[in-house]
């Protein structure tokens, strides 16, 4: 997805994964080689910051190496932007939930397995799904709820799926993807992002 943006917009830059086990040598490894920036995945979100001079909040999911300084950004709260809530569910409690929880309205009811569950998205107009698990995410649901899930692969999740029959609006694992990787890109880059390009990159 980042490579086709980057060569949509020209740039002769290179996106590539690598895993990492501890956080803070992940990044002193990525400075040294050189990289521009990278994005922060799970279970790294919050473990980074101790490797930022600046960041936003108590978890990140993108850095930008610039002046031998590194920052730390979130933009997985664009994945909820243009979404007009008032009560939400969020499911999870991890750094994907906390990178969400700025753009959540005040009255935000948040579920683990540890605690109460089976979560109750009663009385809620909006549902995320912050964790990574696929299939076992099931919630009642009802028509006109806006439903959130950030974990993605080939197929939909149970949950999205179930969203839809429902007759609720979705940002499905991919979309999300789609929305903070735009993000990204605009600030490694400060160019905007071809958006378009980006979707055909994750929806063949």
């Amino acid at each position: 997805m980042q490579n086709a943006a980057f060569a949509a917009r020209g740039l002769d830059w290179h996106y590539s994964a690598h895993d990492v086990e501890r956080a803070l040598e992940g990044v002193a490894a990525l400075r040294a080689l050189g990289y521009a920036g990278a994005n922060v995945t799970i279970p790294h979100k919050q473990a980074v910051v101790a490797a930022c001079d600046e960041a936003e909040g108590d978890a990140v999911n993108t850095l930008v190496f610039r002046d031998g300084r590194v920052l730390g950004f979130n933009t997985d709260r664009e994945i909820l932007a243009g979404i007009d809530a008032k009560r939400a569910c969020l499911i999870g409690a991890g750094g994907a939930a906390r990178t969400l929880a700025p753009a959540l309205p005040e009255d935000t009811r948040i579920y683990t397995r540890s605690g109460e569950w089976p979560p109750d998205a009663t009385g809620c107009d909006l549902i995320v799904n912050a964790t990574p698990v696929r299939d076992d995410v099931l919630v009642e649901l009802q028509h006109g709820q806006v439903v959130v899930d950030l974990a993605y692969g080939p197929e939909e999740t149970a949950l999205i799926a179930a969203a839809r029959a429902a007759g609720c609006e979705v940002v499905d694992g991919r979309e999300a993807l789609v929305r903070q990787g735009a993000a990204s890109f605009r600030i490694w880059t400060g160019l905007e992002a071809p958006v378009d390009v980006m979707r055909s990159a994750v929806r063949p």
